[in-house]
């Protein structure tokens, strides 16, 4: 029921175009839905994780992956499925195609890249929010910017501080799902070029992360904002100049000697 809420919220306060995706790390058999497909078992098929992510949010299907579902070398790793640790020959093989400067430094950021302890799960859940059967380890929701902005605003307004995050090209289905899981901090991730061109993700689309302890969070954020009538859904476009303002600033700029005078914003 609180899943069902909570996506009913975020489609109501900040029109997304798809439905949030709840995930969760399977450690045995017996947590895995009754209803989840599996590709291999069920479709006959391999998927790669991104494009497991993108039948959950269109498509509303609930995919349990294991080890052999996956198609694509990256979340095999990050989600510990496999070994590539340091000295080994299939660490070397990535670091040979990374595209980075050099060698050296490809062997220096991937013995930093986020990977889960290996062998501590044995699959991944995707499931819709609104009818996932489980409590998130985290939830990625799919937006544009603006959608983006308040997202960031409303951890801005419960955290006090900055979400803080790293940008890459590539690797979105793991920079998305492991880095918050470890750590239990938002993040924001670019969908890659795989994601882009076998899962279909759109070019306006950016990717929120949060990991499942803070969707109250998160929640009450946008609340704060959306009951101030300042949510994503309340912002309209239009080029007025002189424009009505918030009784701070008209404070302020008495306070600095500006004109201060004007229609006080009242939405």
């Amino acid at each position: 029921m609180n899943n069902q809420q909570t996506s009913r919220e975020l489609h109501e306060m900040l029109i997304l175009r798809y439905e949030p995706i709840a995930i969760k790390l399977i450690k045995n058999e017996d947590e895995v839905p009754g209803n989840a497909i599996r590709p291999l078992r069920d479709m006959k098929k391999h998927l790669a994780l991104c494009q497991t992510f993108a039948l959950t949010r269109r498509d509303k299907k609930t995919i349990y992956m294991d080890k052999l579902d996956h198609w694509c070398w990256n979340p095999l790793i990050g989600l510990g499925h496999v070994d590539c640790s340091v000295g080994t020959e299939q660490f070397e093989v990535v670091c040979q195609v990374l595209g980075m400067g050099d060698v050296e430094s490809a062997r220096e950021f991937f013995a930093k890249f986020p990977r889960l302890p290996l062998d501590e799960y044995i699959g991944i859940v995707s499931a819709p929010l609104e009818t996932a059967e489980f409590v998130p380890d985290i939830v990625l929701i799919y937006c544009n910017n603006a959608q983006l902005r308040s997202l960031v605003w409303a951890a801005k307004l419960k955290m006090g501080r900055l979400v803080e995050t790293e940008l890459d090209a590539i690797d979105s289905c793991v920079w998305a799902t492991v880095p918050s899981i470890l750590s239990g901090e938002y993040r924001v991730t670019l969908p890659d070029i795989g994601e882009y061109e076998r899962a279909m993700a759109g070019e306006d689309e950016i990717i929120f992360s949060v990991p499942g302890w803070r969707i109250d969070e998160i929640m009450d954020g946008l609340r704060s904002f959306y009951n101030m009538r300042a949510g994503y859904s309340h912002h309209q476009r239009d080029m007025l100049y002189d424009f009505p303002r918030p009784e701070f600033y008209k404070t302020l700029f008495e306070m600095w000697g500006l004109d201060h005078h004007g229609e006080v914003w009242d939405r």
